[in-house]
């Protein structure tokens, strides 16, 4: 027994030590967590500064693979795309990059480890903010080693120690890179036929760089830096940021340190260890995007193709805003309005630099890609202009209004003048859907995305209302009203009978035959987008209220709520996720998965029924965001779904981007405490929260008694204290009242 006791106690321990030594946030970040997708792209273990150029991910499909296509040297476009490559090998073969297996792998947010080719090389690297070093350790330095790196599409130069190269990303832009070996070659070349050859330059769509180092070498080290304007300013920004050394431990010591001043934004206390890597692996999502393109002052912009200076203003690019405006940009806007401000005049200025003046719809580093539908860049202004950030209101109520008017409203169709629909839209107020075999007539329609006519009728309305919001603030009250009005087209969609925003050919009838679940053809695109009518029914977040109101009122709201949860697939899985595979993390026909419900659970504080709000956060958090490979539920978009998942976890979520307001959930942590600008502080304290403890039974807000689910930006910019009295039983009074509901631009 004593035996069994002892080896229990010593199993134990190194799990306590664990645990114990977890004083700093950025030791709960497990990059690994969603690294299997549920269906479609997974998360990758992300090695990077907060929102830095420099980021890096195993060059793999996911976490299952078995083996690693090189090393990666800087990914350009958020889980899409790698410029550059390393390989290493200490066999004889030389060819393109070489395939090699990886094992004893361990990723933090600021450093990467990993042993690859079957344990014989140790591979260990960290970032900065614009270069990185790698250190690669040769088990058997008997054998001569090669290091192989690649460009696609660019120039390569090896001269002794050193390393130059670029590789183009699009028409008008390239990425740089200079770097230099800390051990001097015997060899260095262009891999030419499986051969090193003498060549030192060349500029060609594939180019290979070879240096072999002599048998005896146990260990090399390559530092580089990056860069978007030349390979002189790559060679700047590595000086900049490592000096002259070669010294890994220090380039990880910093940016453990950075990413623990970043991560420190929230302090938690309470809930459980996993509870906390969900968080602040969730938060360290949020600044993998935008990245920050300013190198010394300077920026290169794919907008014009020019490089500028940036008058002190850093610019930022690649961000996927459909995804980010709900809730990436708001937590930003909270936490770290400065940089919100200069992320929104980064927008501004690619608008001027177009030559259009269109806000942006997808902007990434090699220009605006115009993904998805809608144009939400306004809901980023208008909320950042209502919560008090610095930002250009007329310069950004021009764009945003020329963006929606003048740009075709039709989904992944780039940066094109409206047409058809659009006429449509402007006299009719909807965009019409196709009839079963109509033939399309505008010509701005992508085949596969289709009109997605719900989803951009609901999404231009509410552009439009955040277009009335920039207006109202600047005393334009003949525009905030006219914008205001438009933002009521959602209702021409509105089927009264079924209480579905339905699909309306261009002759005013709705399309027949109609299946709110599996209608629309993949991802429902010929009605909706990605997602069905169960989603898109709740897809007016600006006007709740008057959902409501058509619904039949609260107590109709809040049943149509519960059938939402309830309804079944309708299909076996293989046959329901086959037509919609964005629609995962299912309960009922709620999606967890795709931005448009993420704020559904919240919708219950709406509907007089606060309680079932705090029900199904805690529903929603425990059943799909977990500290494992498939702890994600759907496609993680740079915040955009985590993000969700840092608000929601601390107790609030903001419904509306462009109304200073947030609702109240259920917090999974007993004391939060949120950092402000200017030192101050939100601090919630969640009663006996627990597990079971997730309702709200009363609450005080800065001392005060407080009867709503929901309070202003105004009530906590300058410090507040919100404490809930937590109980397992839900207090079904607590926030019911009608004048408690949260504001919405029906009221």
């Amino acid at each position: 027994m004593y035996k069994r006791k002892l080896l229990t106690a010593l199993l134990i321990l190194p799990v306590a030590a664990v645990a114990a030594s977890r004083t700093e946030p950025v030791d709960y970040v497990n990059p690994y967590i969603g690294s299997i997708s549920h269906l479609l792209v997974p998360c990758f273990p992300t090695i990077q500064l907060p929102n830095s150029l420099m980021r890096i991910y195993p060059t793999r499909s996911d976490y299952t693979s078995e083996k690693l296509d090189g090393l990666p040297l800087a990914v350009t476009n958020h889980r899409e795309r790698s410029a550059f490559r390393l390989s290493v090998t200490q066999g004889e073969e030389l060819h393109n990059i070489i395939p090699v297996t990886w094992d004893n792998e361990h990723v933090t947010p600021y450093d990467y480890r990993v042993d690859v080719a079957d344990n014989t090389i140790g591979v260990h690297l960290a970032v900065s903010h614009q270069s990185a070093i790698y250190e690669l350790s040769l088990s058997d330095p008997s054998k001569p080693t090669t290091l192989l790196l690649f460009t696609e599409g660019g120039r390569m130069q090896v001269e002794g120690r050193k390393v130059t190269a670029s590789q183009r990303l699009s028409e008008n832009m390239q990425i740089y890179l200079s770097g230099e070996f800390d051990v001097q070659p015997e060899q260095t070349g262009l891999l030419r036929d499986g051969k090193i050859s003498a060549e030192v330059a060349t500029v060609e769509p594939r180019a290979c760089g070879a240096l072999r180092f002599h048998a005896g070498t146990k260990k090399v080290q390559f530092r580089y830096g990056i860069s978007l304007i030349s390979s002189e300013q790559a060679e700047r920004n590595l000086s900049r940021e490592q000096g002259a050394d070669f010294n890994l431990a220090k380039v990880a010591r910093e940016g453990r340190r950075e990413w623990n001043e970043t991560l420190a934004g929230i302090l938690v206390e309470g809930g459980t260890d996993d509870q906390k890597a969900v968080l602040y692996t969730s938060f360290y999502r949020t600044f993998e995007r935008p990245v920050c393109l300013s190198e010394d002052g300077r920026y290169f912009s794919a907008f014009d193709g020019k490089v500028h200076d940036d008058d002190g203003h850093p610019f930022y690019s690649d961000d996927w805003i459909w995804d980010t405006y709900r809730a990436a940009h708001p937590l930003r806007a909270l936490i770290q309005p400065a940089k919100e401000e200069d992320i929104i005049e980064s927008y501004l200025r690619m608008a001027e630099q177009m030559g259009t003046k269109w806000m942006p719809t997808f902007p990434e580093m090699t220009g605006d890609t115009r993904r998805m539908n809608s144009n939400h860049g306004v809901a980023m202004v208008a909320d950042a202009l209502w919560k008090g950030l610095g930002v250009d209101a007329e310069r950004g109520f021009e764009y945003c209004r020329r963006g929606i008017e003048e740009k075709t409203l039709a989904p992944w169709c780039g940066n094109a003048a409206g047409q058809g629909i659009d006429k449509f839209y402007r006299e009719k107020g909807y965009i019409p859907a196709l009839a079963p075999g109509e033939a399309e007539t505008d010509p701005n329609v992508q085949g596969f995305e289709k009109r997605q006519p719900v989803a951009v009728t609901l999404g231009t309305s509410y552009d439009e209302w955040c277009l009335s919001r920039i207006a109202e603030f600047l005393g334009k009250k003949d525009e905030a009203d006219k914008y205001l009005k438009l933002s009521y087209n959602y209702r021409n969609l509105w089927n009264a009978e079924t209480l579905f925003f339905h699909p309306k050919d261009k002759d005013g009838n709705f399309i027949s035959d109609f299946d709110y679940r599996f209608s629309g053809g993949i991802g429902a695109r010929e009605a909706y987008d990605e997602n069905n009518g169960w989603t898109y029914r709740w897809d007016v977040q600006h006007n709740l209220s008057d959902l409501a109101r058509l619904m039949g009122g609260r107590e109709a709201m809040a049943r149509e709520l519960d059938r939402t949860f309830a309804e079944p697939m309708g299909q076996s899985k293989w046959q329901f996720y086959g037509q919609l595979p964005d629609q995962t993390g299912n309960i009922g026909q709620f999606s967890m998965a795709n931005e448009p419900s993420l704020h559904i659970p919240y919708i219950y504080n709406y509907a007089g029924a606060p309680w079932k709000t705090q029900k199904r956060i805690r529903q929603c958090l425990d059943t799909w965001f977990r500290n494992d490979v498939m702890g994600v539920p759907g496609d993680e978009d740079g915040g955009g779904l985590t993000s969700f998942v840092v608000f929601s976890s601390l107790g609030f979520y903001p419904v509306t981007p462009g109304l200073p307001a947030y609702n109240i959930g259920s917090p999974l942590f007993s004391d939060i405490r949120i950092k402000l600008p200017g030192g101050k502080e939100l601090h919630i304290i969640a009663k006996d929260c627990s597990r079971d403890n997730k309702y709200i039974q009363s609450a005080t807000l800065n001392g005060q008694p407080w009867d709503k689910p929901w309070f202003s930006h105004d009530d906590i910019k300058n410090g507040a204290t919100l404490v809930l009295e937590m109980g397992s039983e839900p207090n079904k009074q607590w926030g019911s009242a009608e004048s408690a509901v949260p504001p919405s631009a029906g009221q």
